[in-house]
């Protein structure tokens, strides 16, 4: 079916047709050095990620899942420990616990899809070694309360960011106030790159040191041929292959200097809707003074019936997740009780909120959901 306005693809192709020049130049460059791995536009990158979140260190990782795995590793997560998050997340969040071994323990989120942090001490056990508040949809979850309850029983947080590159809690931004903050560059992310590709960030150096090994094989000779020698360590890890793709960082490097222009225009659209879609029989998102708009959310009873209304008129809606993750079978997590994160997940619809749409275009996806309830 060809859509009037499509949910995300003419976003990559009308990026890519606004900065074909740069992006073709920057990838013309890799290949005319040989710079595909662990090359200076890496580094460039880690840098500038670093300044934007606002804190001392960042390391390129090569997905926003493997950035969860590594971080909760380096963070000490172990066989056998218990490590409290939310059910209503994308899965990596949860399934990268149980790859170490550990037991991922599953609270409820509130009607804005972000952690109930007043769950959180009732979960605690004498296994619970950390907590992974996940900023869903560009909110941020209430870290000040979460701070407090991890100083009080000494747990570590790793912040799940990957929704949120540039939304604040009070005046930090996501992913700067854990132990570590974890980013996702995937293309449907708010700054995609054209593939995998992820980030940890944090402010401790020795963390920082021991994700520069453990993304590259524990290797102490990464940066060696180019003046970045990592201090060998006094007794060796296993490590994975888990580096920043050199182009992917590259492509990256051109897309965090419109960042910020990309993120004021989402608000501009998420503002459209809210004026647009006022006094309608939908739940429209609670959302945050400072947040991003990753996503822009409603929940409509009928859901199916209303998707079918719109694919019609031309409008690609997302609906995903039906199922809560707890509820998938095999994963053993049945036993989790998340009312609302279940009542979420049969209402929510995802509306187009791409930087590069038209007012035009955002218009008439208002128009033809009115036309839907007139």
């Amino acid at each position: 079916m060809k859509y009037k306005v499509d949910f995300i693809n003419s976003s990559y192709r009308r990026y890519y047709k606004a900065h074909k020049g740069e992006i073709l130049k920057a990838i013309d460059k890799c290949f005319s050095l040989g710079n595909f791995i662990l090359r200076k536009d890496v580094f460039e990158f880690e840098d500038k990620l670093a300044k934007f979140v606002g804190v001392k260190y960042a390391v390129g990782v090569n997905s926003g899942t493997d950035a969860l795995k590594l971080s909760y590793r380096v963070l000490g997560c172990r066989p056998g420990d218990e490590v409290i998050t939310v059910g209503h997340t994308f899965i990596a969040s949860i399934e990268e616990i149980v790859h170490l071994g550990a037991k991922p323990i599953l609270i409820d989120v509130k009607e804005d899809g972000l952690m109930d942090v007043s769950q959180i001490e009732k979960a605690i056990t004498k296994k619970t070694v950390g907590i992974v508040p996940v900023h869903l949809s560009g909110k941020v979850c209430d870290m000040d309360e979460i701070m407090r309850i991890a100083k009080k029983y000494k747990l570590w947080v790793a912040e799940d960011a990957c929704q949120a590159l540039g939304a604040y809690w009070g005046n930090k931004k996501a992913g700067s106030i854990g132990d570590t903050g974890c980013f996702s560059f995937i293309a449907p992310k708010t700054m995609g790159g054209a593939g995998d590709a992820g980030a940890i960030v944090t402010n401790d150096r020795k963390i920082y040191e021991r994700l520069m090994l453990m993304r590259n094989h524990w290797n102490i000779t990464q940066g060696a041929l180019h003046g970045v020698q990592t201090k060998a360590p006094e007794i060796m890890e296993w490590g994975y292959n888990s580096r920043l793709d050199n182009i992917q960082a590259a492509i990256l490097n051109i897309k965090i200097k419109y960042y910020p222009a990309m993120l004021r225009r989402r608000r501009e659209i998420g503002m459209m809707y809210n004026k647009g879609l006022k006094g309608l029989p939908i739940l429209l998102p609670i959302q945050q003074p400072k947040q991003i708009y990753q996503e822009y959310i409603i929940k409509v009873k009928d859901m199916w019936k209303f998707k079918k209304y719109m694919d019609e008129k031309g409008v690609e809606l997302l609906i995903r997740d039906t199922v809560p993750n707890h509820k998938l079978k095999g994963l053993g997590m049945e036993y989790f009780n998340l009312p609302v994160t279940e009542r979420i997940a049969v209402e929510s619809v995802r509306l187009p909120t791409y930087p590069e749409l038209t007012d035009k275009e955002v218009n008439y996806v208002i128009k033809t959901i009115k036309s839907f309830y007139a």
